[in-house]
């Protein structure tokens, strides 16, 4: 063990005698792992960012709903008591799960003289969906001692930022809430601004949340129907086994409609039964146009991923074999005094390993920095690319697997370049070494 250590005290000393000439392959390998690493957070950050926008606006990692998605008709109780049975059954065991009715495209927002149509009304329950609200980007944020039951009453509107600014409202402002009933109708009520949310995605604009029940009374349905039924997963990268799961139960009780796996498959699954049917989807059905776009990004990334792991491989192996070339004579005289092969080796892996973790180090912040540059960018003119940011900025996300999987990529590109030149360093006739003869 003494030996171990001493060996690995000793490939530290070189790699920090031989610095200047390491200086080519750190900086190579600083700036590489800076640039995938920055790719891979930033891209990881857009997914999430965009998979939380879809999610707190379907309210939900697997939905329930019935019939078509682009008119919301109500579930009935028995529905309802279905889908929550099944959900039961198929030992789903959701972190959350939430009933809403949704209003698309019949609201219309009315405040002083000034009036805007909703892309969706949302009745939400409010204490079960305060998990979600928790997270979005609250304009004008109340005092933080005034109680949070200021919004959970029936006559509470939450507003989204784009609705407010054509309106003129602010919170506390009283605005006047017109939606389309059941049967053609326009009905009204009055609500109070309690909250003004910051999102300009296209998920976000001209939307208004009021309680499930107003919204129900609103559009003459019964006060414990609901359009969806939400469940939120601890995992949800379960979400399609799950929904399969659900799916096999759920079919067993009412009429359901096909697994559908991208929007466009829609109208094809309501040409196969002859009656409303209950949907469920995940969020990736729903997100099919925009996970294209990110699929077609994860290839641009792996491009670069792969030519930049090729440019340090081949920078390193360059700088390496040249490092070595000069110091043979210096390899040559620790063999002569004492030092085995298998020393040798493990003074030059250590050297490779210290000096991939330093390089890593500098990377990961030299990442850091950069993603705070990319942070300050301005992507107005992308329309709808507010889907991929958190308050108004694209933020990196630096998940655990994806830095260990970088990390082991570069180790192994250091490891193979150290490997077979250690080998030969230990095999080769001594003579050879001490005239300086090329490894």
């Amino acid at each position: 063990m003494e030996k171990l250590f001493a060996v690995f005290k000793l490939g530290t000393k070189y790699l920090y005698r031989y610095k200047r000439r390491y200086a080519f392959l750190i900086t190579a390998l600083v700036f590489g792992f800076a640039i995938v690493t920055l790719f891979t957070s930033t891209k990881d950050g857009m997914y999430d960012s965009m998979y939380y926008s879809a999610q707190s606006h379907y309210a939900g990692d697997i939905v329930a709903l019935f019939g078509d998605p682009s008119y919301l008709e109500p579930m009935s109780q028995n529905e309802i008591s279905a889908v929550l049975d099944a959900a039961l059954i198929a030992e789903i065991k959701p972190k959350h799960t939430v009933q809403r009715t949704i209003l698309f495209r019949s609201g219309t927002v009315f405040y002083n003289g000034n009036a805007v149509d909703l892309r969706y009304v949302m009745g939400c329950d409010w204490e079960n969906e305060a998990f979600l609200f928790s997270r979005m980007d609250v304009e004008d944020q109340p005092d933080a001692k005034e109680p949070v039951e200021m919004f959970t009453g029936d006559d509470s509107v939450v507003l989204s930022s784009s609705t407010a600014l054509l309106l003129g409202a602010r919170i506390g402002d009283r605005v006047t809430l017109m939606t389309e009933t059941s049967g053609g109708q326009r009905n009204t009520a009055f609500f109070i601004v309690r909250r003004i949310v910051h999102d300009d995605s296209f998920f976000g604009s001209f939307k208004a949340y009021i309680s499930r029940l107003s919204l129900n009374r609103l559009m003459l349905y019964g006060d414990e129907d609901c359009s969806t039924i939400g469940f939120f997963l601890d995992n949800p990268n379960e979400a399609e086994k799950k929904r399969i799961a659900l799916q096999n139960v759920l079919r067993e009780k009412i009429q359901t409609g096909p697994l559908i796996h991208h929007r466009n498959e829609f109208e094809i699954a309501k040409k196969q039964i002859d009656e409303s049917a209950v949907f469920l989807y995940t969020l990736p059905v729903y997100l099919s146009e925009v996970s294209d776009l990110l699929d077609a990004m994860n290839i641009i990334t792996y491009f670069i991923y792969g030519t930049i792991l090729i440019i340090i491989f081949v920078s390193a192996n360059v700088t390496y074999r040249l490092i070595l070339h000069e110091r043979a004579r210096e390899m040559g005289i620790m063999r002569v005094i004492g030092f085995y092969g298998k020393d040798l080796r493990l003074v030059l892996w250590t050297e490779i390993i210290v000096l991939g973790i330093i390089s890593m180090i500098a990377g990961f912040f030299l990442a850091n920095i950069s993603s705070l540059a990319v942070s300050r960018l301005s992507f107005s003119w992308f329309p709808s690319f507010e889907i991929f940011m958190q308050d108004g900025k694209l933020k990196p996300l630096y998940l655990p697997s994806t830095l260990l999987i970088n990390m082991v990529l570069i180790f192994f590109i250091l490891l193979v370049l150290a490997l077979f030149p250690s080998f030969r360093v230990a095999r080769k006739n001594l003579p050879q070494l001490l005239s300086g003869e090329s490894l």
